[in-house]
């Protein structure tokens, strides 16, 4: 198994912002609709799945995450309170969700190395995995996109150096054939 990097664990135990989850709950859902509005495909591939609720468990992040691809919806939950209900679970560290996420890892070897847990309906999940497969999402692209002249630039600077000093993958990776 790979040795990925892992979020320093004083994060963890900071006690989060008072109205920390909602904000993060509304920034997440606004970034997921842009996503959806300017690929949407995700939502056609996933099919009748588009209605599972995923809980995404980051384990070495603060909150768990409850998405909703249907209504658009990503939401962040306490860690210690009783999970959100969920169709489908992934769990796993941020890096091996990032690694999956921008291509630079098979989300098959993740789950088969134990790297990534998947719990619930695994039909939702493999749904899920091919549609963001399929959308080759860029995160830092996204967030830069968002963020418009001249943050955008200064943000895929920032997330080049956090990406280099981290090993975080928080862009999308080539692949040369």
């Amino acid at each position: 198994m790979t040795q990925r990097p892992t979020l320093p664990p004083l994060l963890m135990r900071l006690p989060p912002p008072p109205l920390a989850r909602p904000a993060l709950g509304l920034a997440l859902t606004a970034f997921l609709r842009r996503i959806a509005a300017k690929k949407p495909a995700i939502l056609s591939r996933l099919g009748p799945y588009a209605q599972a609720r995923f809980l995404l468990d980051v384990s070495d992040a603060p909150f768990l995450l409850l998405m909703q691809p249907e209504a658009r919806r990503l939401t962040a939950h306490a860690r210690h309170a009783p999970e959100p209900g969920h169709d489908a679970a992934i769990r796993g560290g941020l890096a091996a969700f990032l690694a999956m996420l921008h291509g630079a890892e098979d989300g098959d070897a993740l789950f088969f190395s134990g790297e990534l847990q998947i719990g619930g309906d695994t039909s939702a999940v493999l749904a899920l995995r091919n549609a963001l497969d399929d959308a080759e999402l860029d995160l830092t692209e996204e967030l830069a996109g968002l963020s418009g002249r001249p943050l955008d630039r200064w943000l895929r600077r920032g997330s080049a150096l956090v990406a280099r000093k981290s090993g975080l993958i928080l862009s999308r990776q080539e692949v040369m054939p």
